[in-house]
């Protein structure tokens, strides 16, 4: 974990830095430094600077009046997210029935927040305002050039051209990254779902409630607890088996086309990228409806007597073979499924990578009498792992989050007979992300969605950074050499 702390350690080092140069520009600067705490444009009026004195101005005047305007309607509700419910009144003057002035808790909830970013970025440009006019100071106390606001333009042009390039990202992630992210998290503790739907019903903070529903396993009817803990093992196994059988399959596969005895591998290659041309959700649709209780599948197993025979060593008890609609069944063809539509992707990373094999090594162990498989373990596979690697821990993440396949193959399909996970509207074959789609889709439990919500991240942030620095300590690629 070296280099991970040596990051988190670098990043509170920036953070102090930062505070640190503020507060020396607060104790040494002029007056015209400690007047631009309180107008912005002060300390760039001094030094000539006009237009930048205008525009960090403009700015200040700008905050305040979002502030009064806007963040004064929203942010003083915050605490109860809203207390007026909505109702209808009889207007005398108009002598009409209309709605009162009602609060909406999720508006308060996301303009509050939005109040809470503006103010935070606002704080930040203040110091680095009063930073940028510090030096301005002593700049001009040590007689050198002070730049006109041109110069300034010319040098974010210039040098300074990647904080350019990289304003209108930034300002994109924080209005369509940061604020979603954060809101999903305020609104775990809430009570917020179908009984407490804005704008007819308020919700308010309930705090730790709805995560200790999700952890819990006591004896209530509504089983947050039990459903969770079967979710995320299924979620687990099925991350890992997507991932590590794709992976070996399209390495397998690729040297199968590759090899010399292999006749035709064009026609094959060809066969193989097909699943990749056809789009996903059109060939999962069309395998679910395949392998359905009355699909081609369980007709043609029923005329060769396997469904019966399966029903004699009681594997089945029903007249089908529930490929996708029974507990165990459904697991094993989902992970099946998966097979057969990624092993091609995984077949033509591998096939790039093998081409690059380091040809001296290769006739190295020809030379020293090494079999084709002792060459594939000690050679092939472990180039193979050093390249590809970090793909592994993002296709990891990312199987975890796989919501196509699980989806359209058991949507509308699959219907849990255990009533334990029925009552927390989970399926047995549920991912976490299939699970709180279902909530937020079909159930509006928006409170329980963003506690699972939170629980993905966290499970894919945990195994990112300790997958990553595992692969990168030490140092990998020497020990392959």
């Amino acid at each position: 974990m070296n280099k991970i702390g040596g990051a988190v350690a670098g990043f509170f080092r920036g953070i102090g830095n930062f505070f640190g140069e503020f507060f020396t520009a607060l104790a040494k600067g002029d007056w015209a430094v400690k007047l631009s705490l309180l107008v912005w444009g002060a300390g760039y009026a001094k030094r000539k600077q006009y237009v930048k004195a205008i525009i960090m101005t403009a700015l200040e005047v700008g905050l305040i009046l979002f502030s009064v305007y806007f963040a004064s309607q929203y942010v003083p509700k915050f605490g109860t997210l809203g207390t007026v419910q909505m109702a209808q009144e009889f207007n005398i003057e108009t002598m009409q029935m209309e709605f009162n002035d009602y609060d909406h808790s999720f508006l308060i909830l996301l303009f509050s927040l939005f109040s809470f970013v503006v103010w935070a970025i606002g704080l930040v440009v203040w110091m680095r305002n009063t930073v940028a006019v510090y030096r301005l100071q002593q700049t001009a106390e040590a007689g050198r050039h002070v730049n006109s606001f041109k110069e300034d333009c010319r040098e974010y042009l210039g040098d300074k051209f990647h904080i350019t390039l990289l304003t209108l990202p930034i300002i994109g992630i924080v209005i369509f990254t940061v604020i979603p992210i954060l809101l999903l998290i305020f609104v775990a503790f809430t009570n917020y779902d179908q009984q407490h739907m804005p704008p007819s019903a308020l919700f308010t903070w309930v705090g730790f409630e709805n995560f200790k529903s999700l952890f819990s396993s006591g004896g209530m009817t509504v089983t947050f607890g039990y459903a969770f803990v079967r979710v995320l093992g299924w979620t687990l196994v099925w991350a890992f088996f997507a991932t590590f059988t794709t992976y070996f399959g399209g390495i397998l596969m690729s040297l199968l086309l590759n090899s010399k005895k292999t006749r035709a591998p064009r026609l094959w290659r060809t066969l193989l990228v097909i699943t990749i041309a056809v789009p996903q959700f059109v060939s999962l649709l069309l395998v679910r409806n395949f392998f359905s209780n009355g699909g081609i599948v369980n007709t043609i197993c029923a005329n060769i007597g396997l469904t019966g025979w399966l029903r004699r060593i009681g594997l089945i008890s029903t007249s089908y073979i529930p490929f996708l609609t029974a507990p165990g069944w459904a697991h094993v063809m989902i992970i099946l499924i998966n097979i057969w539509i990624g092993v091609p992707y995984q077949m033509l990373i591998a096939t790039g990578i093998l081409m690059n094999l380091p040809s001296d090594q290769l006739e190295s162990a020809h030379v020293d009498g090494a079999n084709k498989f002792q060459t594939f373990r000690y050679i092939t596979m472990p180039y193979m792992l050093q390249v590809t690697a970090p793909t592994l821990v993002t296709d990891f993440v990312k199987n975890i989050n796989n919501f196509n396949v699980i989806y359209l193959l058991t949507d509308g399909v699959y219907t849990t007979t255990n009533q334990l996970m029925a009552n927390s509207q989970a399926k047995e074959v549920d991912l976490l992300v299939t699970w709180l789609f279902n909530l937020t889709q079909n159930y509006y439990n928006y409170k329980m969605a963003a506690v699972i919500g939170i629980v993905v991240f966290i499970v894919c942030a945990v195994f990112t950074l300790v997958a990553f620095n595992f692969l990168i300590r030490g140092d990998k690629e020497g020990v392959y050499q």
